[in-house]
């Protein structure tokens, strides 16, 4: 079980980190509890997007627990209807309460809760939590990255030559993957967010997608990666920025940064086209 205990939180963000954590543990136990006596009902939000009831009651108790202590945020939440009051608010929770729904029905443990904090548009605060493998992964803005109590760095991994990519479980099903064979060491991995907590904690060197996410997919592994030491920008190379009015962003690149341009070059975009790495 990850410790509660805080170590090292930046200024001004202690009370926002300790119940956040709170929040992903309490949540986490609720999906545990659906993943080990499968008694979910699931839908679909639209073509290849099930979400299920352990979505909503995981989102449910993570509002309540964070709305309740932090009423003056704004809230931005996969399963929670969006509201556009969250623009006008400095600090915007923004909040994936079961990232890796595919996996978690077909009961692999590569899914996630994912809790973000953006202030004026930059992740300031992450917080990522596996709940079957227990491991949770925390950021506070100049304060270092952390897997459980431990410090955790991305890695220093100089050329794709021998670098690990994690990999879209759904993309490289779908084939979208093939172009990169002989070139990259590429290992397929639920979840967005845990993809991206793997490369903050250094257990991979990159991951990327050209596919456009939403904002509570990537806000708290963004965090993650920044604070590891690590690089993330979208698919054209922008900085990223949140709380935006739509919520979906471009494809992404996430690296241990040595590797960043190395994978610019060597994934295609709509404005650049492909060029060999």
């Amino acid at each position: 079980m990850p410790s509660n205990e805080v170590t090292s939180p930046s200024a001004g963000l202690q009370r926002e980190l300790e119940l956040a954590r709170e929040a992903a543990l309490s949540a986490g136990e609720i999906l545990e509890r659906y993943f080990r006596d499968r008694g979910f009902e699931i839908d679909q939000k639209g073509k290849d997007n099930p979400v299920t009831t352990a979505d909503f009651d995981a989102d449910s108790e993570i509002k309540r627990l964070l709305e309740a202590a932090f009423p003056e945020y704004g809230w931005l939440s996969e399963e929670t209807a969006d509201n556009s009051d969250r623009l006008s608010r400095r600090r915007v929770w923004i909040v994936d309460p079961l990232d890796g729904t595919k996996e978690f029905i077909k009961g692999i443990p590569e899914f996630v809760i994912a809790i973000a904090l953006a202030e004026e548009g930059h992740p300031v605060l992450g917080v990522t939590y596996n709940p079957i493998k227990r491991e949770m992964f925390w950021c506070t803005r100049g304060g270092g990255c952390y897997m459980d109590s431990r410090p955790v760095h991305v890695t220093p991994t100089p050329s794709l030559e021998h670098a690990v990519v994690l990999a879209s479980r759904s993309e490289t099903s779908r084939g979208e993957w093939k172009s990169y064979e002989g070139k990259l060491r590429v290992n397929p991995i639920g979840s967005v967010a845990y993809k991206l907590a793997l490369v903050a904690a250094g257990r991979a060197d990159a991951t990327f997608t050209r596919t456009p996410k939403s904002e509570w997919d990537i806000a708290s592994g963004a965090a993650l990666v920044i604070e590891a030491g690590g690089r993330i920008t979208d698919i054209d190379g922008s900085e990223m920025r949140f709380n935006k009015p739509s919520v979906k962003l471009k494809g992404f690149v996430a690296s241990n940064a040595l590797l960043h341009e190395e994978i610019e070059r060597l994934v295609p975009h709509p404005d650049r086209p492909k060029t060999s790495p």
